[in-house]
Protein backbone atom coordinates (compact mmCIF):
# COMPACT_ATOMS: atom_id res chain seq x y z
CA UNK A 1 0.00 0.00 0.00
CA UNK A 2 1.07 3.45 -0.87
CA UNK A 3 2.82 4.67 2.12
CA UNK A 4 2.16 9.06 1.87
CA UNK A 5 0.04 10.74 -0.56
CA UNK A 6 0.06 14.79 -1.64
CA UNK A 7 -3.70 15.90 -2.09
CA UNK A 8 -3.21 18.27 -4.84
CA UNK A 9 -7.04 19.69 -4.35
CA UNK A 10 -9.06 21.47 -2.44
CA UNK A 11 -12.67 21.73 -0.47
CA UNK A 12 -15.29 18.54 -0.01
CA UNK A 13 -13.04 16.11 -2.36
CA UNK A 14 -9.74 16.65 -0.77
CA UNK A 15 -11.88 15.90 2.65
CA UNK A 16 -13.18 12.67 1.46
CA UNK A 17 -9.89 11.53 -0.04
CA UNK A 18 -7.86 12.20 3.30
CA UNK A 19 -10.76 9.78 4.77
CA UNK A 20 -9.68 7.34 2.49
CA UNK A 21 -6.29 7.60 3.48
CA UNK A 22 -6.59 7.05 6.72
CA UNK A 23 -8.97 4.40 6.27
CA UNK A 24 -6.56 2.53 4.52
CA UNK A 25 -3.56 3.96 7.42
CA UNK A 26 -1.83 6.02 4.71
CA UNK A 27 -0.11 9.36 5.93
CA UNK A 28 -1.51 12.58 4.25
CA UNK A 29 -0.34 15.61 2.75
CA UNK A 30 -2.51 18.58 2.41
CA UNK A 31 -1.56 21.66 -0.02
CA UNK A 32 -3.01 24.76 0.20
CA UNK A 33 -3.09 28.44 -1.07
CA UNK A 34 -2.52 31.47 1.27
CA UNK A 35 -6.71 32.11 1.39
CA UNK A 36 -7.12 27.99 2.26
CA UNK A 37 -5.24 27.85 5.05
CA UNK A 38 -8.44 26.95 7.04
CA UNK A 39 -9.72 24.35 5.34
CA UNK A 40 -10.82 21.81 6.73
CA UNK A 41 -8.76 18.55 5.39
CA UNK A 42 -5.57 20.85 5.84
CA UNK A 43 -6.46 20.83 10.05
CA UNK A 44 -6.81 16.73 9.51
CA UNK A 45 -3.66 15.83 7.56
CA UNK A 46 -0.58 14.75 8.71
CA UNK A 47 1.51 17.27 7.01
CA UNK A 48 0.56 20.82 5.17
CA UNK A 49 2.33 22.53 2.78
CA UNK A 50 1.26 26.18 1.35
CA UNK A 51 1.93 25.94 -2.34
CA UNK A 52 1.35 29.80 -3.32
CA UNK A 53 -1.30 32.70 -3.48
CA UNK A 54 -5.19 32.56 -4.02
CA UNK A 55 -4.68 32.60 -7.78
CA UNK A 56 -5.64 29.13 -9.05
CA UNK A 57 -2.47 29.36 -11.50
CA UNK A 58 -0.14 30.01 -8.67
CA UNK A 59 -1.12 27.34 -6.34
CA UNK A 60 -3.52 24.38 -7.65
CA UNK A 61 -2.40 24.66 -11.05
CA UNK A 62 1.36 25.62 -10.22
CA UNK A 63 3.29 21.78 -11.27
CA UNK A 64 6.57 22.93 -10.48
CA UNK A 65 4.79 23.96 -6.76
CA UNK A 66 3.29 20.85 -6.33
CA UNK A 67 6.04 18.33 -7.32
CA UNK A 68 8.22 20.48 -5.06
CA UNK A 69 6.23 19.96 -2.37
CA UNK A 70 5.63 16.19 -2.93
CA UNK A 71 9.67 16.35 -2.48
CA UNK A 72 10.18 17.90 0.55
CA UNK A 73 7.38 15.95 2.77
CA UNK A 74 8.75 12.27 0.85
CA UNK A 75 5.46 11.71 -0.56
CA UNK A 76 5.06 8.48 -2.57
CA UNK A 77 2.17 9.62 -4.41
CA UNK A 78 -0.20 12.73 -5.79
CA UNK A 79 -4.07 12.44 -5.85
CA UNK A 80 -5.44 15.22 -8.15
CA UNK A 81 -9.17 14.97 -7.36
CA UNK A 82 -11.70 16.37 -9.81
CA UNK A 83 -11.01 19.80 -11.62
CA UNK A 84 -8.15 21.73 -11.44
CA UNK A 85 -5.30 18.83 -13.11
CA UNK A 86 -6.84 15.75 -12.53
CA UNK A 87 -6.97 15.35 -16.66
CA UNK A 88 -3.74 17.04 -17.45
CA UNK A 89 -1.61 14.53 -19.28
CA UNK A 90 1.75 16.96 -18.53
CA UNK A 91 0.98 16.73 -14.89
CA UNK A 92 0.64 12.84 -14.65
CA UNK A 93 3.80 12.56 -16.62
CA UNK A 94 5.30 14.91 -14.68
CA UNK A 95 4.47 12.92 -11.59
CA UNK A 96 5.34 9.80 -12.36
CA UNK A 97 9.49 11.40 -13.98
CA UNK A 98 9.49 13.14 -10.64
CA UNK A 99 9.87 9.08 -9.16
CA UNK A 100 6.21 9.80 -7.68
CA UNK A 101 2.81 7.71 -8.64
CA UNK A 102 -0.06 9.34 -9.96
CA UNK A 103 -3.40 8.32 -8.39
CA UNK A 104 -4.85 8.12 -12.39
CA UNK A 105 -4.53 7.05 -15.43
CA UNK A 106 -1.43 6.39 -17.60
CA UNK A 107 -0.68 10.22 -19.28
CA UNK A 108 -1.26 8.64 -22.79
CA UNK A 109 -4.90 7.28 -21.61
CA UNK A 110 -5.22 11.08 -20.48
CA UNK A 111 -4.52 12.25 -23.93
CA UNK A 112 -6.10 10.02 -26.00
CA UNK A 113 -9.54 10.25 -23.73
CA UNK A 114 -8.95 14.22 -23.88
CA UNK A 115 -9.20 14.75 -26.94
CA UNK A 116 -12.82 14.21 -28.29
CA UNK A 117 -11.90 13.27 -31.87
CA UNK A 118 -9.49 9.97 -31.43
CA UNK A 119 -11.87 9.24 -27.92
CA UNK A 120 -14.54 8.29 -30.40
CA UNK A 121 -12.70 6.70 -32.62
CA UNK A 122 -11.18 4.37 -29.64
CA UNK A 123 -14.68 3.58 -28.76
CA UNK A 124 -15.78 2.68 -32.09
CA UNK A 125 -13.03 -0.02 -32.66
CA UNK A 126 -13.94 -1.44 -28.76
CA UNK A 127 -17.50 -1.74 -29.19
CA UNK A 128 -19.27 1.43 -27.55
CA UNK A 129 -22.16 3.36 -29.61
CA UNK A 130 -21.11 6.69 -30.58
CA UNK A 131 -23.26 9.61 -31.83
CA UNK A 132 -23.06 10.01 -35.77
CA UNK A 133 -20.61 12.64 -36.71
CA UNK A 134 -17.94 13.54 -39.10
CA UNK A 135 -15.56 11.11 -38.19
CA UNK A 136 -12.77 12.96 -37.53
CA UNK A 137 -11.73 16.72 -37.18
CA UNK A 138 -13.34 19.30 -39.49
CA UNK A 139 -10.16 20.67 -41.75
CA UNK A 140 -10.29 23.54 -44.42
CA UNK A 141 -12.35 21.47 -47.01
CA UNK A 142 -15.31 23.42 -47.30
CA UNK A 143 -17.11 20.98 -49.50
CA UNK A 144 -16.26 18.07 -47.31
CA UNK A 145 -17.70 20.00 -43.73
CA UNK A 146 -20.89 20.51 -46.23
CA UNK A 147 -21.11 16.85 -47.33
CA UNK A 148 -20.76 16.28 -43.98
CA UNK A 149 -23.55 17.80 -42.33
CA UNK A 150 -25.60 16.52 -45.60
CA UNK A 151 -24.53 12.69 -43.65
CA UNK A 152 -25.16 13.47 -40.32
CA UNK A 153 -28.48 15.49 -40.73
CA UNK A 154 -29.43 18.55 -39.30
CA UNK A 155 -29.36 19.61 -36.68
CA UNK A 156 -25.72 19.32 -35.78
CA UNK A 157 -22.96 20.30 -33.22
CA UNK A 158 -19.84 21.52 -33.94
CA UNK A 159 -17.38 20.40 -31.10
CA UNK A 160 -13.59 21.45 -29.75
CA UNK A 161 -11.72 18.36 -29.57
CA UNK A 162 -10.29 19.51 -26.86
CA UNK A 163 -13.61 21.07 -25.19
CA UNK A 164 -15.05 20.60 -22.05
CA UNK A 165 -17.20 21.86 -19.04
CA UNK A 166 -19.56 23.27 -21.74
CA UNK A 167 -17.18 25.32 -23.80
CA UNK A 168 -16.39 24.99 -27.77
CA UNK A 169 -19.77 24.11 -28.46
CA UNK A 170 -22.47 25.81 -31.30
CA UNK A 171 -25.48 24.29 -32.62
CA UNK A 172 -26.14 24.35 -36.35
CA UNK A 173 -29.77 23.98 -37.49
CA UNK A 174 -29.11 24.43 -41.55
CA UNK A 175 -26.43 24.74 -44.23
CA UNK A 176 -26.16 28.08 -44.79
CA UNK A 177 -25.47 28.61 -40.65
CA UNK A 178 -22.77 25.73 -41.19
CA UNK A 179 -18.92 27.03 -42.23
CA UNK A 180 -19.52 30.06 -40.26
CA UNK A 181 -20.04 28.15 -37.45
CA UNK A 182 -17.32 26.08 -37.39
CA UNK A 183 -14.65 28.85 -38.59
CA UNK A 184 -16.39 30.33 -35.14
CA UNK A 185 -15.67 27.98 -33.15
CA UNK A 186 -12.00 26.75 -34.71
CA UNK A 187 -11.02 30.45 -33.21
CA UNK A 188 -13.32 29.61 -29.99
CA UNK A 189 -11.58 26.38 -28.99
CA UNK A 190 -7.98 27.73 -30.16
CA UNK A 191 -8.37 30.40 -27.59
CA UNK A 192 -10.07 28.82 -24.61
CA UNK A 193 -7.49 25.37 -25.29
CA UNK A 194 -5.04 26.00 -27.57
CA UNK A 195 -6.10 23.17 -29.82
CA UNK A 196 -8.83 24.49 -32.43
CA UNK A 197 -9.18 20.93 -33.76
CA UNK A 198 -13.39 20.43 -34.11
CA UNK A 199 -15.59 18.08 -35.23
CA UNK A 200 -19.22 17.57 -36.01
CA UNK A 201 -22.05 15.31 -34.63
CA UNK A 202 -25.59 14.62 -34.75
CA UNK A 203 -27.41 16.90 -32.27
CA UNK A 204 -30.43 15.36 -30.09
CA UNK A 205 -33.21 17.33 -29.47
CA UNK A 206 -34.35 15.72 -26.29
CA UNK A 207 -31.44 13.44 -25.20
CA UNK A 208 -31.00 12.76 -21.23
CA UNK A 209 -26.77 12.38 -19.16
CA UNK A 210 -26.44 8.84 -18.30
CA UNK A 211 -23.06 7.98 -17.46
CA UNK A 212 -21.56 4.67 -16.56
CA UNK A 213 -19.05 3.90 -13.23
CA UNK A 214 -15.92 1.90 -14.21
CA UNK A 215 -13.20 1.16 -12.59
CA UNK A 216 -10.34 -1.38 -13.67
CA UNK A 217 -6.32 -1.78 -12.58
CA UNK A 218 -4.12 -1.96 -15.85
CA UNK A 219 -4.09 -5.66 -15.21
CA UNK A 220 -6.84 -6.70 -17.44
CA UNK A 221 -9.42 -6.77 -14.85
CA UNK A 222 -12.25 -4.18 -14.79
CA UNK A 223 -15.64 -3.90 -13.75
CA UNK A 224 -18.69 -1.35 -14.20
CA UNK A 225 -20.37 0.39 -11.20
CA UNK A 226 -23.56 0.61 -13.42
CA UNK A 227 -25.03 4.31 -13.92
CA UNK A 228 -26.45 7.81 -13.26
CA UNK A 229 -28.51 10.17 -14.90
CA UNK A 230 -27.06 13.63 -14.72
CA UNK A 231 -29.98 15.01 -16.82
CA UNK A 232 -30.26 18.42 -14.12
CA UNK A 233 -28.11 20.76 -15.99
CA UNK A 234 -27.79 24.37 -15.83
CA UNK A 235 -25.05 25.40 -18.92
CA UNK A 236 -23.73 22.09 -19.19
CA UNK A 237 -22.99 22.40 -15.35
CA UNK A 238 -24.69 19.26 -13.36
CA UNK A 239 -27.04 20.23 -10.56
CA UNK A 240 -28.70 17.02 -9.09
CA UNK A 241 -27.78 13.03 -10.00
CA UNK A 242 -28.89 9.76 -9.20
CA UNK A 243 -28.49 6.10 -9.19
CA UNK A 244 -29.13 3.90 -10.79
CA UNK A 245 -30.85 5.80 -13.98
CA UNK A 246 -34.53 5.60 -13.72
CA UNK A 247 -36.50 3.54 -16.98
CA UNK A 248 -33.52 2.33 -19.42
CA UNK A 249 -34.16 0.15 -22.05
CA UNK A 250 -32.97 -2.91 -20.26
CA UNK A 251 -31.24 -4.28 -23.02
CA UNK A 252 -29.54 -1.29 -24.39
CA UNK A 253 -28.62 -0.79 -20.56
CA UNK A 254 -26.74 -3.76 -20.34
CA UNK A 255 -25.18 -4.07 -23.64
CA UNK A 256 -23.87 -0.33 -22.85
CA UNK A 257 -22.47 -1.75 -19.29
CA UNK A 258 -20.67 -4.52 -21.14
CA UNK A 259 -19.06 -2.08 -23.66
CA UNK A 260 -17.69 -0.01 -20.97
CA UNK A 261 -16.24 -2.98 -19.05
CA UNK A 262 -14.69 -4.28 -22.53
CA UNK A 263 -13.58 -0.69 -23.11
CA UNK A 264 -11.34 -0.20 -20.52
CA UNK A 265 -9.40 -3.46 -20.93
CA UNK A 266 -8.88 -2.82 -24.65
CA UNK A 267 -7.41 0.20 -23.47
CA UNK A 268 -5.54 -0.72 -20.52
CA UNK A 269 -6.84 1.96 -18.55
CA UNK A 270 -5.70 2.04 -15.00
CA UNK A 271 -8.43 3.53 -12.20
CA UNK A 272 -11.85 4.71 -11.75
CA UNK A 273 -13.27 6.54 -14.81
CA UNK A 274 -16.83 7.94 -16.45
CA UNK A 275 -18.12 7.21 -20.20
CA UNK A 276 -20.66 10.02 -20.83
CA UNK A 277 -23.22 9.28 -22.91
CA UNK A 278 -26.44 11.13 -24.38
CA UNK A 279 -29.13 8.86 -23.85
CA UNK A 280 -32.42 9.22 -26.57
CA UNK A 281 -35.17 6.90 -27.49
CA UNK A 282 -33.79 3.64 -26.09
CA UNK A 283 -30.56 4.49 -27.67
CA UNK A 284 -26.89 5.44 -26.23
CA UNK A 285 -24.43 7.63 -27.80
CA UNK A 286 -21.35 8.06 -26.11
CA UNK A 287 -19.92 11.61 -25.83
CA UNK A 288 -16.86 11.65 -23.69
CA UNK A 289 -15.01 9.77 -20.77
CA UNK A 290 -13.55 11.37 -17.91
CA UNK A 291 -10.59 9.70 -16.63
CA UNK A 292 -10.62 10.70 -12.83
CA UNK A 293 -13.11 10.48 -10.29
CA UNK A 294 -16.72 12.35 -10.82
CA UNK A 295 -18.28 15.02 -8.74
CA UNK A 296 -21.04 12.57 -8.54
CA UNK A 297 -19.20 9.52 -7.17
CA UNK A 298 -20.88 8.97 -3.87
CA UNK A 299 -24.66 8.21 -5.59
CA UNK A 300 -22.64 5.10 -7.28
CA UNK A 301 -20.82 4.25 -3.83
CA UNK A 302 -24.37 4.34 -1.87
CA UNK A 303 -25.66 1.96 -4.22
CA UNK A 304 -23.14 -0.50 -4.79
CA UNK A 305 -21.36 -0.02 -1.68
CA UNK A 306 -18.11 0.12 -3.39
CA UNK A 307 -15.54 2.84 -2.21
CA UNK A 308 -14.47 4.43 -5.47
CA UNK A 309 -11.66 6.54 -3.89
CA UNK A 310 -10.19 3.55 -1.52
CA UNK A 311 -10.24 1.66 -5.07
CA UNK A 312 -8.31 4.29 -6.70
CA UNK A 313 -5.74 4.05 -3.84
CA UNK A 314 -5.45 0.21 -4.07
CA UNK A 315 -5.02 0.35 -7.46
CA UNK A 316 -1.96 2.86 -7.71
CA UNK A 317 -0.71 1.00 -4.99
CA UNK A 318 -0.26 -1.96 -7.47
CA UNK A 319 -3.24 -4.02 -6.26
CA UNK A 320 -5.20 -5.56 -8.23
CA UNK A 321 -9.53 -5.19 -7.99
CA UNK A 322 -10.85 -6.17 -4.93
CA UNK A 323 -14.17 -7.01 -6.24
CA UNK A 324 -15.46 -8.76 -9.64
CA UNK A 325 -18.41 -8.11 -11.59
CA UNK A 326 -20.03 -11.05 -10.21
CA UNK A 327 -19.66 -8.78 -6.36
CA UNK A 328 -21.45 -5.93 -7.65
CA UNK A 329 -25.11 -5.91 -6.51
CA UNK A 330 -27.27 -2.73 -7.29
CA UNK A 331 -29.07 -1.77 -3.66
CA UNK A 332 -32.07 0.46 -3.71
CA UNK A 333 -31.64 4.24 -4.87
CA UNK A 334 -29.31 7.35 -4.31
CA UNK A 335 -29.49 11.18 -5.20
CA UNK A 336 -27.17 13.83 -4.55
CA UNK A 337 -27.83 17.40 -4.45
CA UNK A 338 -24.41 19.81 -5.22
CA UNK A 339 -25.20 22.44 -3.04
CA UNK A 340 -23.14 25.93 -3.85
CA UNK A 341 -22.36 28.92 -2.38
CA UNK A 342 -24.77 31.25 -4.95
CA UNK A 343 -27.96 32.89 -5.11
CA UNK A 344 -30.55 30.74 -6.25
CA UNK A 345 -32.12 33.04 -8.52
CA UNK A 346 -29.48 35.02 -10.15
CA UNK A 347 -26.78 32.30 -9.14
CA UNK A 348 -23.92 34.60 -8.47
CA UNK A 349 -21.42 33.53 -6.27
CA UNK A 350 -22.00 34.37 -3.05
CA UNK A 351 -18.33 34.16 -0.94
CA UNK A 352 -18.14 34.88 2.59
CA UNK A 353 -18.46 33.67 6.38
CA UNK A 354 -20.51 30.82 7.16
CA UNK A 355 -22.04 32.37 10.39
CA UNK A 356 -24.37 28.76 11.31
CA UNK A 357 -23.60 25.18 9.47
CA UNK A 358 -26.03 22.12 10.25
CA UNK A 359 -25.35 19.08 8.41
CA UNK A 360 -28.86 16.83 8.22
CA UNK A 361 -28.91 13.56 9.95
CA UNK A 362 -30.40 10.25 9.89
CA UNK A 363 -30.94 6.77 8.61
CA UNK A 364 -29.66 7.00 4.77
CA UNK A 365 -28.44 10.64 4.62
CA UNK A 366 -24.35 11.31 3.80
CA UNK A 367 -23.05 14.74 3.54
CA UNK A 368 -19.92 15.61 1.88
CA UNK A 369 -18.91 18.57 2.83
CA UNK A 370 -15.92 21.05 4.18
CA UNK A 371 -18.08 23.66 5.69
CA UNK A 372 -17.85 24.40 9.49
CA UNK A 373 -19.44 27.19 11.52
CA UNK A 374 -16.64 30.17 11.06
CA UNK A 375 -15.62 29.28 7.65
CA UNK A 376 -15.07 31.48 5.32
CA UNK A 377 -15.83 30.49 1.54
CA UNK A 378 -13.08 32.55 -0.73
CA UNK A 379 -13.96 34.49 -4.11
CA UNK A 380 -11.61 32.18 -6.17
CA UNK A 381 -12.94 28.90 -6.39
CA UNK A 382 -15.48 27.05 -7.77
CA UNK A 383 -19.07 27.68 -5.84
CA UNK A 384 -19.70 24.23 -4.57
CA UNK A 385 -19.12 23.93 -1.29
CA UNK A 386 -21.14 20.32 -0.46
CA UNK A 387 -22.59 17.49 -1.61
CA UNK A 388 -25.65 16.37 0.18
CA UNK A 389 -26.47 12.25 -0.52
CA UNK A 390 -29.72 10.04 0.15
CA UNK A 391 -29.80 6.65 -0.20
CA UNK A 392 -33.46 4.71 0.47
CA UNK A 393 -34.46 1.48 -0.46
CA UNK A 394 -36.02 2.56 -3.89
CA UNK A 395 -36.36 6.02 -5.88
CA UNK A 396 -39.18 6.95 -3.68
CA UNK A 397 -37.85 6.69 -0.35
CA UNK A 398 -34.24 8.07 -1.11
CA UNK A 399 -36.35 10.54 -2.61
CA UNK A 400 -38.15 11.58 0.58
CA UNK A 401 -34.99 11.51 2.84
CA UNK A 402 -33.54 14.16 0.24
CA UNK A 403 -36.44 16.63 0.75
CA UNK A 404 -36.64 15.81 4.42
CA UNK A 405 -32.80 16.26 4.47
CA UNK A 406 -32.46 19.60 2.28
CA UNK A 407 -35.35 20.94 5.11
CA UNK A 408 -32.55 20.27 7.56
CA UNK A 409 -29.46 21.42 5.98
CA UNK A 410 -28.89 25.53 7.34
CA UNK A 411 -26.06 27.45 5.46
CA UNK A 412 -26.35 31.10 7.04
CA UNK A 413 -24.33 33.51 6.42
CA UNK A 414 -23.77 33.12 3.09
CA UNK A 415 -26.46 33.08 0.01
CA UNK A 416 -26.77 29.30 -1.70
CA UNK A 417 -28.57 27.16 -3.47
CA UNK A 418 -30.54 24.95 -1.07
CA UNK A 419 -34.13 26.57 -2.20
CA UNK A 420 -33.30 25.87 -5.71
CA UNK A 421 -32.70 22.19 -5.06
CA UNK A 422 -35.90 21.86 -2.18
CA UNK A 423 -38.28 22.99 -5.54
CA UNK A 424 -36.29 20.53 -7.86
CA UNK A 425 -37.05 17.27 -5.17
CA UNK A 426 -40.66 18.71 -5.30
CA UNK A 427 -41.21 18.99 -9.09
CA UNK A 428 -43.39 16.48 -10.13
CA UNK A 429 -41.70 15.57 -13.46
CA UNK A 430 -38.89 15.34 -11.81
CA UNK A 431 -40.18 12.90 -9.30
CA UNK A 432 -41.59 10.80 -12.12
CA UNK A 433 -38.10 10.28 -13.73
CA UNK A 434 -36.53 10.57 -16.88
CA UNK A 435 -36.36 14.45 -17.90
CA UNK A 436 -33.41 15.49 -20.34
CA UNK A 437 -31.07 17.35 -20.04
CA UNK A 438 -33.03 21.02 -21.46
CA UNK A 439 -35.64 20.10 -18.47
CA UNK A 440 -33.96 22.12 -15.88
CA UNK A 441 -33.01 25.58 -18.00
CA UNK A 442 -36.46 25.71 -19.93
CA UNK A 443 -37.98 25.44 -16.14
CA UNK A 444 -35.65 27.94 -15.04
CA UNK A 445 -36.80 30.45 -17.86
CA UNK A 446 -40.22 29.41 -17.80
Amino acid sequence: MLDKVLIANRGEIALRILRACKELGIKTVAVHSKADRELMHVRLADEAVCIGPASSAQSYLNIPALISAAEVTDSSAIHPGYGFLSENANFAEQVERSGFTFIGPRAETIRLMGDKVSAIEAMKKAGVPTVPGSDGPLGDDEAASLAAGVRVGYPVIIKAAAGGGGRGMRVVHSEDQLLEAISITQNEAQAAFGDGTVYMEKFLEKPRHVEVQVLADGQGNAIHLYDRDCSLQRRHQKVLEEAPAPGLDPKARADVLEACRQACIEINYRGAGTFEFLYEDGKFFFIEMNTRVQVEHPVTEMVTGVDIVKEQLRIASGLPLSIRQEDVKLNGHAFECRINAEDSRTFMPSPGKVTLYHAPGGLGVRMDSHLYTGYTVPPHYDSLIGKLITWGADREIALTRMRNALDELLVEGIKTNIDLQKDLVRDSQFRQGGVNIHYLEKKLAG
